[in-house]
């Protein structure tokens, strides 16, 4: 890399302004937003693409995993979006299939009818602040480049990097070499009642045989009752908030899906076509802020409880092979608390940080990366933004029991 800089100094224009700013609208973006909104908050949300949902639509990763805490936004949606998945208990953990083309939609109107004025094709460039306090961001607009002025501002770009360029500290993948998780190109499948003719370009891989295969195992479910096979079996190591990495996934994991698809068309399922690849790689692990306090393993394992408690779950530790390797390290979990003060960096002021780039160890992060637990941090990061207003007081000091007396009036329940 070359090692030159560049100055950029630039005179902006500030298009609006807002009591809560939310950068990035994923899962928990969206819940973020969501809950700022219902506390009455005049609440914007950026998101630089065209459609709200993250790797839920974005990224074809169309199923909710089980945790074990259908509750609060998240449990909302599902009575909304998929009814017959909805569970009798709050803690029941279901694995429901969904199209990401209605969930799209869906979000759309729902952040619609919250008032939320979401801003699409909006990508984050820079923070504004006033010494250690966060006041907004500028980002990248189809007008070109505009200030959102806030008075918190929610960090939930996956990568962190609204906390990153405020100062915040960062670290990446697990501990001894900085290696992340995997990426995956997830596809969909679609029966047509015939056999069909296997497609395998050129340049792409002849399986022969399941341990040949990326991630050497069959992974792929078929809920949906009308034929879709939803196929979760690529894999390509990298960094996926880094230049270089993403741009040889985006390629690699495209030749994967080929491959796969074909392996899968000469095997088990040779009705099957390729039916929808989504627009870009799917990314479980990035950066993660240092922050208040850090979600350890052993917290995990311990089944850990903490009196500022904002998400539970019993998600497994899931941990794809950093090296890129076929195998995985899946284990079993009771169920735990995520503290509030992982999603506060030390010393940033007005900023909280909502979904799977918070202060978590590389193998707590497996476990509290998935979606469900995204939307619960970022309901809770919404409402903790809107105490911090009203009471005037900065992000870390809000009261723990009226943010759990909050969460409980928007159907969050704890064990």
């Amino acid at each position: 890399m070359l090692n030159k800089e560049v100055t950029m100094q630039r005179i902006v224009p500030i298009h609006t302004s807002a009591d809560v700013i939310v950068v990035g609208g994923g899962p928990a973006g969206t819940a973020a937003a969501i809950s700022a909104a219902r506390c009455g908050s005049k609440t914007i949300l950026l998101e630089h693409s065209g459609q709200l949902g993250g790797m839920g639509t974005l990224g074809n990763v169309s199923i909710f995993m089980g945790v074990g805490n259908v509750t609060g936004i998240y449990r909302e949606m599902i009575a909304e979006f998929l009814p017959a998945a909805l569970p009798s208990s709050h803690h029941e953990s279901i694995w429901p299939q969904y199209s990401p083309f209605e969930l799209r939609h869906y979000l759309n109107r729902k952040l619609e009818n919250e008032g939320i004025d979401v801003y699409y094709h909006t990508s984050f460039i820079s923070p504004i602040m006033s010494g250690k306090k966060l006041t907004g961001v500028i980002a990248n607009t189809r007008e070109g480049l505009r200030a959102f002025e806030g008075r918190v501002i929610i960090d939930c770009t996956g990568d962190a990097r609204v906390a990153a360029e405020a100062g915040v500290p960062i670290h990446s993948g697990r501990s001894e070499d900085g290696l992340t998780q995997p990426m995956t190109l997830m596809f969909m499948m679609q029966d047509t009642g015939k056999p069909v003719t296997p497609y395998l370009p050129e340049d792409c891989y002849n399986y022969e045989s399941v341990e040949e295969l990326p991630q050497g195992r069959l992974l792929h479910w078929s809920h949906m009752g009308d034929g879709t096979l939803l196929v979760n079996m690529t894999r390509v190591r990298g960094n996926g908030a880094r230049i270089e990495d993403i741009n040889y996934a985006e390629k690699e994991s495209l030749r994967q899906v080929f491959s796969v698809a074909n392996y899968l068309q000469r095997t088990e399922h040779p009705n099957h076509i390729l039916s929808h690849v989504p627009g870009q790689v799917g990314v479980r692990e990035t950066n993660q802020i240092e922050g208040r306090y850090t979600l350890t393993e052993d917290d995990l394992t311990s089944g850990r409880r903490f009196e500022d408690v904002v998400a539970q779950t019993n998600y497994e530790i899931d941990i794809h092979n950093p090296t890129g390797g076929a195998n995985t390290d899946e284990r079993k979990l009771e169920g735990y608390d995520i503290p509030y003060r992982c999603m506060l960096p030390e010393h940033v002021e007005g900023l909280i940080v909502a979904g799977r780039s918070i202060s978590a160890s590389h193998v707590a992060m497996s476990s509290m990366r998935v979606q469900a637990t995204c939307y619960a941090l970022g309901q809770a990061a919404g409402i903790a933004a809107t105490i911090a207003i009203s009471d005037n007081v900065p992000v870390a000091d809000i009261s723990i029991p009226q943010l759990h007396e909050k969460l409980a009036v928007q159907g969050v329940v704890f064990i």
